[in-house]
């Protein structure tokens, strides 16, 4: 997936469409996600460029089990499955 602001709208969409709340913060971090009393956060560095920003979302998509396929829409779900192809396919 090339790094667009586009593309990042769809891939902050997945997100927001899993359920979590997507946030650029300042500090000497990497991207990552975690869950704090049940609510899932994403938290992103501002700093990062457009091209890392993608990145680290396809890479968090990448690792979340999505437990519910079906909350997402047709387009946002042939996107996570094309992001998990690729993981696999670079894996071996």
């Amino acid at each position: 997936m090339k790094a667009t602001k586009g593309n990042l709208t769809k891939l902050e969409t997945i997100l927001k469409e899993l359920g979590f709340t997507t946030r650029y913060e300042k500090g000497n971090f990497h991207a990552g996600y975690c869950i704090v009393q049940h609510k899932k956060i994403v938290v992103i560095n501002k700093f990062y460029e457009l091209e890392g920003r993608v990145n680290c979302i396809m890479d968090i998509l990448g690792g979340i089990q999505i437990e519910n396929p079906e909350i997402l829409s047709k387009e946002s779900l042939n996107i996570v499955e094309n992001i998990k192809n690729r993981q696999l396919i670079s894996e071996n």
